[in-house]
């Protein structure tokens, strides 16, 4: 433990865009509180929703929202967010005013900022999380990619869950050449631990991400379960005040799950199909599970992620639309995802506040 913080207040701030960004601050803010120092909470939606079960002892703050939407057709995607790109502007203006006056009233001494590009301030130590450095548009990637560069050397420092390594989870993703910013490599960063438990699920579907692709994919997989004979437990990714649970035929479905009730049904299922989001894959490392994604409709990133984990022979894909529940089976032509290295030395990475 760190007892030099002087109980410094950090501000940590993940993007409401699924649950990815919010779910992988958790060990962040966990570290924090171990190292002494006490954190406070911001985001909007169903990230700030699901950190306030998670942490409903912690001071927790509303910024605007980014109103990030994805289309119904995969194809149009990129042009939906270029729609959208005025009001996120305005939202990240916004937030940068509300992190000024947040700085002085709540005497905050750092910051953590997941992809959320207003969250920086000039006289503090602040942080940026990303997975991308180089962030795929399709064939507007250079330019995305060159903009996100720009943002991230304003910040103190760039911490990146991946291993600098030739063996790694994000490829081009979070890796170039040459690097003219601060940056550390955390290694994968997982809320989850493994752990010996029987297996009592066949398999086991786990959703997130913003509607409308979300509830489009539910509704596919609703129907092609039902000509699959194991036992599946089902969580929809919909975070609500109260938890549902409800069991047809062989399958039981919960609208969602808090850390460690979703850490163990992951320890007792065979096998695991969801989208190909980041978070998810450190957190397949992290429990050594074999799985099959179906990457969101028109998005670049999970689409690469997904085709580079299958040329590597690690885990296989298909898209949404060509999904059959008979698929599973390729999963055992697969080696699965690598074991690295997360331990995370957060004593020194703290030093920067």
């Amino acid at each position: 433990m760190n007892l030099n913080s002087e109980n410094k207040t950090i501000l940590v701030a993940p993007l409401n865009w699924g649950l990815g960004h919010a779910t992988r601050c958790i060990p962040i803010i966990k570290a924090l509180q171990e190292n002494n120092f006490t954190p406070i909470i911001a985001s909007d939606g169903i990230a700030l929703e699901l950190l306030r079960k998670e942490f409903p002892y912690l001071k927790t703050l509303e910024l605007p929202s980014y109103h990030i939407e994805y289309a119904k057709n995969g194809k149009n995607f990129k042009w939906k967010l270029i729609k959208n790109l005025p009001r996120m502007i305005e939202a990240i203006k916004e937030e940068k005013k509300m992190v000024k006056k947040w700085v002085k009233k709540y005497d905050i001494g750092g910051i953590i900022s997941d992809n959320r590009l207003g969250v920086f301030h000039k006289k503090i130590p602040s942080v940026f999380i990303t997975h991308q450095l180089n962030v795929m548009t399709g064939n507007t990637t250079w330019l995305t990619s060159k903009i996100h560069q720009h943002i991230i050397k304003k910040y103190t420092a760039c911490w990146i869950p991946d291993v600098n390594s030739k063996l790694n989870l994000s490829g081009k993703l979070g890796h170039i050449e040459k690097i003219s910013m601060p940056v550390s490599y955390l290694g994968p960063l997982s809320r989850m631990r493994k752990m010996a438990l029987p297996i009592k699920y066949n398999l086991m579907i786990i959703l997130s991400g913003p509607e409308p692709q979300r509830g489009l994919l539910e509704k596919h997989l609703s129907e092609e379960i039902k000509r699959y004979d194991g036992k599946v437990i089902f969580i929809k990714g919909v975070i609500e005040t109260v938890q549902k649970k409800e069991q047809i035929g062989n399958v039981t479905y919960y609208n969602f799950m808090k850390t460690r009730q979703l850490e163990h049904t992951f320890n007792e299922s065979e096998k695991v199909l969801c989208r190909s989001g980041y978070t998810t894959i450190m957190d397949l490392v992290k429990l050594n599970k074999k799985a099959f994604f179906i990457p969101t409709p028109g998005q670049y990133e999970q689409i690469y992620l997904a085709e580079k984990l299958q040329e590597e022979g690690l885990v296989p894909f298909t898209h949404q639309n060509k999904f059959k529940i008979e698929d599973i089976s390729k999963i055992e032509q697969y080696n699965g995802l690598p074991l690295l290295d997360n331990a995370v030395n957060w004593e020194e990475l703290f030093k920067i506040f």
